[in-house]
C-alpha cells in the first residue's frame, strides 16, 4: 500500500519544527504531480507570526541535511529560514464549499528506539536522524494526507479541497504563522485529525472535548558577573532572580474558574562555582481548560518575573514560543464525519466525542478562525492501538488503519454538500 510506504519514507527522515525542508519538499512535489495548485514557503505563512523558532545554526544544518538527502533545491531555497508550511488547493468538478484538512510536518527530539521487538527497527525504517523521531504519528498523519490527493486528483467531488501541511505543530508553535497569512479564511469547513491518543484500533471518535489553552514563554534574566569569593557584593545573581521567580511560580495552579496547570520545564544558568551567574534561562508553560484562566495565569506570571528581576536587580525578557486556545467542535460536522465512517469496513466502533488527556493542540486556532468567520470545524480521532504512549521512544502504530483514515477523508471530500445541514 503507498500510504504505508509514505509513512515510513517519512519516518526514516524525522525533522522538527520549522526544519522540516526535506519532508515539505516531498510534499510539494507530490502534490504538484497529482495537479494541485501549491502554496509554500512564505506565500503559506507569515513569518513574524511564527512562535519559537529555532537558531540560525539548527535552521541551516537541517536545510543542508536535507539538500544532501536530494530535495530539490529551488524548493529549499524557497524555505530557507524555517518556511516550511505547505498548502495544497484543488478545484472540483462543481460548486461548493471549501473543505480543509490538516496534517502535521514535524518530529520530537527524542532518540528512537533500537529495540529488537521495535517494528521500524526490525523493518529498518527507523529514524536515521540522531535525536530525532516520529514518536507522535505525524508521518501517518501525513502519508494520510497524500493518501486523500492522491484518491481525489480525478477532481470528481464538489467545492475546493486544502490540503493543509502545518510545520511545527510540537510545542504549539506553526498554526498561527498560516493564519495570519489568511490561509483558512475562505474555509467553510476544517476536519483535523490525529491518530491513536488512546482509542483502540477500528474506533472513531468525530469530536474532542477537553483540549487546554496554553502559553509558552521564554524567561531570560540578565545580571552582572563577579568573583564569588572576592567580590560577591558587586554582582548581580541572575540565577537567584530565576530561582525566586520559580518558587513562586510553581505555587500557581489552582483557579475556581476551571482546571489549571503550571510547569517551569527549564531552569538553567551560571558557567561556574566562583562566578555569580549573569545570566539565567526559563521555559514555563501555563494551561487551562478556558482561555480566560489561561491567560490570568500567564499575567500573573509575568508579575512574578517582574517582581523577582526587581529584587535582585536584574534586567529581563519574555518571549512567547507556543500558544494554543480551546475549541468545540461543531456538532453537525461531527455527525457528518461518523456517517462517513459507517460505509467503511475497517471501522467497527464510532463514537461522537472523546474527553482528551487534557494536553493542547494549535488546531484549535485553525479551527477556532474558521468557526469565528462562520465556518464549521471539528477534530476526530483514528482509533490505533500504540506500542508505545505518544511521545515515547518505542512508539508505533498499527498501520493497517492508515488506508481507513483514507478513505474516510476521501469519503467526506466528495460528498453531496446539498444533503448536509449547515
Amino acid at each position: 500500500m503507498k500510504v504505508v510506504e509514505w509513512r515510513r519514507e517519512f519516518h526514516r527522515y524525522p525533522e522538527i519544527g520549522f526544519t522540516e525542508f526535506f519532508t515539505a519538499s516531498k510534499v510539494i512535489e507530490t502534490l504538484r504531480s497529482l495537479g494541485f495548485s501549491v502554496l509554500y514557503g512564505q506565500d503559506a505563512m507569515d513569518g513574524a507570526a511564527r512562535f519559537g523558532v529555532p537558531a540560525k545554526e539548527i535552521l541551516e544544518k537541517a536545510y543542508h541535511q536535507a539538500m544532501k538527502r536530494g530535495a530539490n533545491p529551488a524548493l529549499l531555497e524557497s524555505m530557507k529560514g524555517g518556511y516550511t508550511a505547505v498548502v495544497g488547493i484543488l478545484q472540483g468538478k462543481e460548486s461548493g464549499p471549501t473543505l480543509a484538512y490538516r496534517f502535521e510536518l514535524d518530529a520530537l527530539p527524542i532518540e528512537e528506539s533500537q529495540s529488537t521487538d521495535h517494528l521500524p527497527h526490525r523493518f529498518e525504517f527507523r529514524s536515521r536522524l540522531k535525536g530525532q523521531m516520529h514518536a507522535c504519528g505525524h508521518d501517518a498523519h501525513l502519508a494520510i494526507g497524500l493518501g486523500v490527493a492522491e484518491k481525489i486528483a480525478d477532481r470528481n467531488f464538489a467545492g475546493t479541497i486544502k490540503l493543509i501541511f502545518q510545520p511545527a505543530e510540537e510545542g504549539v508553535r506553526g498554526a498561527r504563522s498560516m493564519i495570519e497569512k489568511g490561509i483558512v479564511d475562505d474555509v467553510d469547513l476544517i476536519i483535523c485529525q490525529h491518530i491513536g491518543m488512546g482509542v483502540p484500533t477500528g474506533q472513531i471518535q468525530g469530536g474532542v472535548e477537553g483540549f487546554l489553552a496554553t502559553t509558552k514563554l521564554e524567561v531570560t534574566f540578565l545580571g552582572e558577573p563577579a568573583h564569588a569569593g572576592a567580590a560577591p557584593e558587586k554582582g548581580k545573581n541572575a540565577l537567584l532572580g530565576a530561582t525566586t521567580a520559580f518558587f513562586n511560580i510553581q505555587s500557581l495552579g489552582q483557579h475556581s474558574g476551571g482546571k489549571a496547570r503550571i510547569n517551569v520545564g527549564v531552569l538553567e544558568g551560571g558557567t561556574a562555582a566562583n562566578i555569580i551567574p549573569a545570566t539565567a534561562r526559563m521555559v514555563i508553560e501555563t494551561r487551562a481548560d478556558q482561555q480566560e484562566v489561561n491567560q490570568e495565569l500567564v499575567e500573573r506570571v509575568y508579575q512574578i518575573i517582574a517582581s523577582s528581576a526587581m529584587m535582585h536587580r536584574l534586567e529581563y525578557s519574555i518571549e512567547i514560543i507556543g500558544e494554543a486556545t480551546t475549541f468545540q467542535c461543531d456538532e453537525e460536522l461531527v455527525s457528518l464525519v461518523l456517517e462517513e465512517a459507517e460505509h467503511i469496513e475497517g471501522f467497527t466502533s464510532l463514537q461522537k466525542s472523546s474527553v482528551t488527556a487534557e494536553g493542547s493542540e494549535d488546531a484549535s486556532l485553525l479551527i477556532r478562525r474558521v468557526q469565528e468567520r462562520g465556518g464549521y470545524g471539528t477534530y476526530c480521532i483514528i482509533g490505533s492501538d500504540l506500542a508505545a504512549p505518544h511521545h515515547h521512544a518505542h512508539f508505533d502504530i498499527h498501520e493497517e488503519v492508515l488506508p481507513h483514515a483514507v478513505q474516510l477523508l476521501e469519503r467526506i471530500a466528495r460528498r453531496d454538500w446539498e444533503i448536509a445541514h449547515f
